[in-house]
């Protein structure tokens, strides 16, 4: 455990985890070789689903706030009160959390709010620099959010925890494959920028609790045989499949979850230097995790809570 609490950036590639090449992507894959690897567990999704209500519904199973989706069964998040969602904003839940979050999708912005979010415009960050520069400046604002000035921890930050929502045409209203690409190449770019904001023995480095996570947006035909997380799904041929004991993903309180989506996990990745474990896992993708990432299987509704615990927000979670 740190002798102060973590400050937290959590990028979110929505969507893009399809597109991660094994030999581009150099950052992804040097951040996943430094890091603690492994996935997030999802529920099901409705045949019916809209884009945006995917987006948010994920976004808010990180949060642990799926049942605020479930109960206000609300497209638009303008119209609900706020007495629907005091309960649920971090800061009622974590100790004073303060969170803010970069996103162009107007559902999630709306949603997030709701919760207690700060929504801020990425744009704003970025005015009065060039293209060329787009990814360092990027990089250096979104630390500024945490109280990160100059390669210094600054006593005051804005924020404990800032989100960094990017895909699924966040930074064009376009699914195109160049749009995807596009998207890849800026993400891979930023996490470059930030590792190298973050050195080990650096200040920043010993407080900055860094976790990417990329999704794989809409679920495809044959994703439950290619991205499968499930130990019963790898012995289905196996007469003894039958005796295998549920995942503890697949868990809560002693009992068996309800809705447990055992294929197209979210990947995660998370480092801070001398806080997380570093496991053998190689490069950012789904084989090199299963085989080799150090977290296994957790269900996404845990996500915030152990990150809420190394920002001294929120007690322990598990073992």
């Amino acid at each position: 455990m740190a002798d102060k609490p973590s400050r937290s950036l959590v990028l979110l590639g929505d969507g893009l985890a399809r597109s991660i090449d094994p030999s581009s992507h150099t950052h992804l894959h040097s951040l996943a070789s430094h890091s603690l690897c492994g996935f997030l567990s999802l529920p099901n999704s409705s045949p019916s689903e809209s884009e945006d209500e995917r987006i948010v519904r994920e976004f808010a199973v990180l949060l642990d706030a799926h049942e605020t989706c479930l109960n206000t069964n609300e497209p638009n998040w303008d119209n609900i009160s706020e007495k629907d969602t005091t309960s649920q904003t971090l800061s009622n839940r974590f100790m004073g959390m303060k969170a803010a979050i970069l996103t162009n999708n107007s559902s999630l912005k709306s949603f997030s709010a709701k919760l207690g979010f700060t929504v801020l415009h990425f744009d704003e960050l970025l005015k009065d620099h060039t293209a060329e520069l787009q990814d360092k400046v990027a990089a250096l604002e979104l630390l500024k959010l945490l109280g990160f000035d100059e390669g210094k921890v600054l006593d005051n930050n804005r924020f404990d925890i800032v989100f960094f929502h990017i895909g699924a045409g966040e930074k064009v209203n376009s699914y195109e494959q160049e749009t995807i690409a596009a998207d890849m190449e800026y993400v891979d770019a930023l996490v470059g920028e930030i590792m190298s904001q973050s050195q080990p023995g650096s200040d920043i480095g010993s407080r900055l609790h860094l976790s990417l996570v990329m999704s794989y947006g809409n679920v495809l035909e044959d994703d439950n045989l290619k991205y499968s997380v499930s130990k019963r799904g790898d012995e289905k041929n196996s007469s003894f499949s039958t005796l295998f004991p549920l995942q503890s993903y697949a868990m809560k309180g002693g009992f068996a979850r309800k809705d447990v989506r055992h294929h197209s996990p979210m990947l995660i990745s998370q480092l801070q230097h001398a806080v997380t474990r570093k496991d053998n896992a190689e490069r950012f993708c789904f084989e090199d995790f299963k085989e080799h990432g150090g977290n296994l299987t957790i269900p996404a509704d845990r996500f915030l809570h152990e990150i809420a615990f190394k920002l001294w927000k929120a007690p322990k979670y598990g073992a």
